[in-house]
This record gives C-alpha cells, sequence and structure tokens, in this order.
C-alpha cells in the first residue's frame, strides 16, 4: 500500500506542478470560451431580432401595395432599405421603393432606391435584378451609355438572357440595329426554351431585319 500511496502523492505533486506553470492559461482559455460563446449567443439573437423586425416591416410595404398606396410602399421601402439594407428585406424593399417611385413619376428617386440596392445587397441574384431594371429606368430616360454600363458586369447564369434583351432594346433605341440584333439572338440563345419572352425578343429580332 506504501508503494501506491507514493505514487499517488507523486501524482498529486505533479498536477500540482503542472497547474503552477498552465493553471492560469487554462482559466484564460475557459474564459475566452465563455466569452466566445456568449458572443456567439448575443450575435445569433441579435441577428434573429433584425431578421423579425425587418419582415414585420416588408408586411407593412407589402400591405401598402396591396391597398394601392405607393407613397406608403415609398416611406416603408425606403426605412428596411436603409436599416437592414444587406438582408434580402433590405433588397426586396429598395426594389419595391424604386417601383413606387417610378410609378408616381420620381424617376430620379427611382433610379436613387436602384443604386442603393446594388450597393447594398450581398445577394447575386437581387443585385442584377437591380441593375436590369436601374438600365431600364435609364433607357426609358434616353441616358444610353450609363444604361449599357450599368449591364458591363456578367450576371447570374439566370440573368443573362434578359440582360442581353435589355442590351439589345438599347442599342435599338441609339440606331445600332446590328449591335441590337445580335444582343436579341443573344438572348434567344440564353432564354429557357419555355420562357414567355421569347415570342416578344423574337418579335424584336424580326422587327430589325437583316440589319448593317
Amino acid at each position: 500500500m506504501a508503494v501506491y500511496d507514493l505514487e499517488e502523492q507523486e501524482q498529486i505533486d505533479a498536477l500540482k506542478a503542472w497547474w503552477r506553470q498552465y493553471g492560469t492559461l487554462v482559466i484564460a482559455g475557459a474564459f475566452a470560451l465563455a466569452l466566445a460563446a456568449a458572443a456567439f449567443t448575443g450575435w445569433r439573437y441579435w441577428q434573429q431580432t433584425r431578421s423579425i423586425a425587418a419582415a414585420e416591416l416588408y408586411l407593412q410595404l407589402r400591405q401598402a401595395e396591396a391597398a394601392n398606396d405607393p407613397k406608403r410602399v415609398r416611406e416603408v421601402g425606403k426605412i428596411i432599405a436603409e436599416r437592414y439594407g444587406s438582408t434580402v428585406y433590405g433588397a426586396l424593399g429598395g426594389l419595391a421603393a424604386a417601383r413606387a417611385a417610378a410609378v408616381t413619376g420620381d424617376r430620379g428617386g427611382a433610379r436613387d432606391h436602384l443604386r442603393a440596392v446594388i450597393a447594398a445587397t450581398k445577394m447575386p441574384e437581387l443585385r442584377d435584378v437591380a441593375r436590369l431594371r436601374l438600365a431600364g429606368v435609364l433607357l426609358d430616360d434616353k441616358f444610353y451609355a450609363e444604361a449599357l454600363k450599368t449591364l458591363e458586369e456578367k450576371p447570374v447564369e439566370s440573368m443573362e438572357s434578359l440582360y442581353a434583351g435589355m442590351k439589345g432594346d438599347i442599342l435599338a433605341a441609339e440606331g445600332r440595329r446590328a449591335e441590337a440584333r445580335a444582343q436579341y439572338q443573344l438572348a434567344l440563345d440564353k432564354a429557357n426554351p419555355a420562357s414567355p419572352g421569347r415570342q416578344l425578343t423574337q418579335l424584336k429580332l424580326d422587327a430589325l431585319g437583316d440589319a448593317k
């Protein structure tokens, strides 16, 4: 038994020595882990709270759209975009605000809303939608060069046909018929065979004839 007592005492002494050397580091590490866990929990709670608040505002926006109240749509959409611009609700709110601005004749406001979405959103699909709509507004305002510049960056694959079609519209409006024809053909090549927009694009292409 004395041997076992001696071994146990040696183990205890070794443990005490190890603790004197590394105990502070162990406590600091445990404290850091506890802080990290608390921070992560707090971050998740903050994110969830933001998402709920943004969703509630977006519901108000949808209700305003259903009530055909573009002024209210713009007000709520602006709040969502300013507070939650990088979220999906921020992008959708900005797009809705731009649409309401265009409906009420504030085309400059529509452009501003769309540019804000492009700058803030982290979602490529929504950013590309905003670019496409901005190009459309610029086309209507006859800012052809700026409209084409807006579409310079390659979009996500699902938007390639729409981008080509919009470029065709801009080029056709400028009288650049051969280039417009090439873009309309690209739009058809990229389009889903079942896309309802194919027929309209084909009509635009046919209307150009053998463009020179």
